[in-house]
């Protein structure tokens, strides 16, 4: 992919857009997903970040898994797999929606919770929430179009983050 990584500003349409895939993924699942959440940066009142929603769906039971794929592809998304991360299966989305990336979890999926406890926290904790905007806008002047490896370049603070989140959750 050549394209540059681009850190924008917060856009407070960013919810509104959720809420509206949100809405549409939510009719043709119905009782399958226990719940669809706005996940990743763009999920961060005043962070800036990539313009691309992440959306994570918790199924409601695992077995689901396949309803799921066939229910979304009535709405335009292709499924491409687990993307080399077990617990979620991705799947790009239709044409001519707001961009954005859409990962269905089974009921257990330790990567919902992860992605939840990193929203919820830099939700609660503004400082840090900071200091990843400082860190993403170096890495994507740094990394330029490799993507890759200005993810791999966050992985630590992401780590730190959830080890935080862990502790105060156990206090």
């Amino acid at each position: 992919m050549t394209e540059p990584v681009t850190i924008e500003d917060y856009d407070p349409r960013w919810p509104e857009q959720f809420e509206i895939i949100r809405g549409r993924v939510a009719a043709v699942l119905g009782d399958m997903a226990a719940a669809i959440e706005h996940v990743g940066s763009t999920s961060v009142p005043g962070l800036a970040a990539k313009p691309i929603l992440d959306i994570d769906v918790l199924l409601a039971a695992s077995a689901d898994v396949r309803g799921t794929i066939a229910a979304l592809a009535t709405l335009g998304y292709e499924h491409r797999g687990d993307l080399g991360i077990a617990g979620r299966e991705a799947f790009r989305g239709p044409v001519g929606n707001f961009r954005h990336h859409l990962y269905v979890c089974p009921s257990d999926s330790a990567e919902y919770a992860r992605h939840i406890a990193f929203r919820d926290y830099l939700r609660s904790h503004p400082e840090d929430a900071r200091e990843y905007v400082r860190l993403k806008r170096r890495l994507a002047e740094r990394f330029g179009t490799d993507r890759e490896g200005y993810n791999l370049a966050k992985t630590e603070f992401v780590r730190e983050v959830l080890r935080r989140a862990q502790a105060e959750l156990r206090s």
